[in-house]
């Protein structure tokens, strides 16, 4: 009997993409090796990538070529690096934008949920904003709605009829419409209460129901999913009392579960926590095949310069190791890694300060090899 086979769809997108996305396969390969199965990566563009490949090519200009699609749905698993950056910040109606790429993809391959967990490395305590003594005990999963509200209601503009506006002037009115359905909602909130019931058994559904109407119906299916699981604890909070709570108290956290612009928001909050976007993935999960990717942007400053940090894209591969592949052992070596290489004091340009040695500063390439060789002792 052959070794079992998994088909990743590789995005590695714009900017530092590709360099992160190689540490990701190199990473990749060890752990096929040491678990006797075979990972096959087979990349495809996105993004900015995809827009100058098309637009070249003389094709209807894409973020997200129809050939992207059908290998993402073709696959066992998405990993993505990054997209964007200024080459593309074309703001002028109808032009193709790379983000829309990615909206576009995680729409069609039906991932309604984002899970961001945010877990504070004690050796990196220092690196937060935060004093080492608000971050005891952080451990946050958010949970974000990732197919609705704002981000993928009508956007429209409209001339507003002269003097009819603000003090009779007139002029140009925008207008985003944000929706919810109640299955939406549901099947959201209760992916976070199992979840709760696999951690440490709290809830937060977060909503601005003092004010919007889709959040007074999320409000109300949260309390559903409160009287259902009763040995889960439930709660509300607005997103206004959560961002404050997030720097003041962040370890109160167990379970975030919020829709779509707050979690986008809270998300990134949350990140600063750990001192660097650099050390966050994520997974997008859903009814299609789940893509994973690391939180952070394309950081087209540093594109080429070999100093980006890895270990998001690599933690990436390790919630594609949990929830797409079901190889948990093989999941927590990476993350013990990680934790492992932090420990010894190696450090990327993003996570060392003024007290990391010369010869602990590393480029992308070589903290990539730090992380293979820390899970290859942690695997065997």
């Amino acid at each position: 009997m052959g070794k079992k086979t998994y088909r990743i769809c590789t995005l590695p997108g714009d900017g530092i993409g590709p360099e992160i996305m190689a540490e990701a396969k190199r990473l990749l390969a060890a752990i096929g090796q040491a678990e006797d199965v075979e990972f096959v990566c087979e990349d495809h563009l996105i993004g900015g990538a995809a827009i100058d490949a098309t637009r070249a090519a003389g094709e209807p200009v894409s973020a997200l070529p129809p050939e992207t699609l059908d290998a993402a749905k073709a696959s066992d698993a998405v990993l993505l690096a990054a997209v964007g950056g200024p080459k593309w910040n074309d703001t002028t109606p109808g032009a193709v934008r790379p983000e829309q790429g990615l909206l576009a993809i995680r729409k069609n391959l039906g991932l309604f949920l984002n899970l961001r967990p945010v877990h504070i490395y004690k050796a990196l305590a220092g690196a937060s904003t935060l004093r080492p003594e608000f971050l005891e005990g952080v451990d946050i999963l958010i949970v974000r709605e990732l197919t609705g509200g704002l981000y993928f209601g009508e956007h429209r503009r409209k001339k507003d009829v002269a003097g009819a506006g603000v003090d009779g002037a007139s002029g140009e009115r925008a207008v985003d419409t944000m929706e919810y359905s109640e299955y939406e909602i549901e099947r959201v909130v209760r992916w976070a209460y199992e979840a709760a019931k696999r951690r440490r058994g709290k809830v937060t559904s977060v909503d601005k129901a003092n004010v919007l109407e889709t959040s007074r119906l999320w409000r109300e299916v949260n309390h559903r999913m409160m009287d259902e699981f009763k040995d889960v604890e439930g709660g509300d909070m607005l997103v206004d009392n959560c961002a404050m709570q997030l720097v003041a108290n962040p370890a109160q956290f167990d379970v975030l579960v919020t829709e779509n612009t707050f979690g986008d928001i809270l998300s990134d909050e949350a990140s600063m926590l750990t001192g660097s976007l650099g050390m966050l993935a994520s997974a997008s999960l859903g009814s299609g095949t789940a893509l994973y990717e690391p939180s952070h942007g394309s950081a087209p400053d540093i594109a080429g310069k070999g100093i980006a940090n890895p270990i998001a894209q690599m933690l990436s591969v390790e919630l594609m190791l949990r929830y797409s592949f079901q190889m948990d052992h093989a999941a927590d070596a990476v993350k013990a890694a990680v934790e492992d290489v932090l420990d010894e004091g190696w450090r990327t340009p993003d996570l060392a300060d003024e007290m990391t040695p010369e010869d602990r500063k590393l480029g992308t390439r070589d903290m990539g090899t730090k992380v293979i060789e820390a899970f290859k002792r942690e695997i065997a």
